[in-house]
């Protein structure tokens, strides 16, 4: 049962701007992630009502206390001790951004003593790089959006996250660059609470569906979103 209570709670991760933003003028949550939560809850014949999070930590530490219903993350091993992922629909690069005149050229350089690296607290690419990077130090950020400020404000060597967020950064402050290829893939993928893990078939069947359909990729493609991948 997806939303036992007759309406369909999701949690919309805005610190992933590629999937979900609020409208500057109109306040509305939009994206892809928004436009999927109403088609699910469309297929359900359930209410909708779309609960906005600053982060993807935030979501997950609300999982336990069975706040929403289903939620839009990154598919991740510790996430999946406490929630039930789903198949990944689309991918999207984890990238470093370094200053202009920073001497790394490569991502291989990022990990080594002494190096400083900011991320969103409790993001895909945080829990991943708090995984594999052996000498260099993460330095965390409240969200995701937030990380090239602290990047700059506490002069950081590499900040770490989603590709079009950082060019978005590198664009607006100047003076920064993108180390080439990316660190990781974050697969996207849908989430439930364990506790509510009796609609997981359901959930993956809604996921299946909108991949094999092609709509991942129009969806991307309406909201002009780049750097991201569909899987079929």
């Amino acid at each position: 049962m997806l939303a036992p209570s007759g309406t369909l709670r999701a949690a919309i991760n805005l610190g992933n701007p590629v999937l979900a933003s609020k409208d500057p003028v109109t306040g509305r949550l939009v994206g892809v992630s928004v436009d999927l939560a109403a088609l699910l809850a469309s297929r359900l014949g359930t209410r909708l009502e779309l609960l906005p999070y600053p982060s993807a930590g935030a979501v997950t530490d609300d999982a336990q206390r069975e706040r929403w219903d289903v939620a839009f993350l990154a598919r991740d091993p510790k996430r999946a001790e406490t929630l039930y992922q789903t198949a990944a629909y689309l991918a999207i690069e984890g990238v470093y951004l370094v200053r202009a005149d920073s001497p790394m050229i490569a991502a291989a350089a990022v990990d080594v003593p002494g190096i400083r690296v900011a991320v969103g607290a409790g993001s895909a690419y945080d829990l991943y790089l708090s995984r594999t990077l052996q000498h260099a130090r993460v330095v965390r950020a409240a969200t995701s959006t937030e990380v090239t400020d602290l990047f700059m404000a506490e002069h950081l060597d590499v900040a770490a996250g989603v590709r079009e967020q950082l060019e978005a950064d590198a664009r607006r402050l100047g003076g920064l660059r993108l180390l080439p290829g990316h660190f990781m893939q974050i697969e996207q993928a849908l989430a439930l609470p364990r506790t509510q893990a009796e609609g997981a078939q359901a959930l993956e069947a809604f996921v299946a569906d909108v991949k094999h359909s092609g709509l991942i990729a129009r969806l991307l493609a309406e909201h002009s979103i780049e750097g991201a991948v569909p899987f079929e």
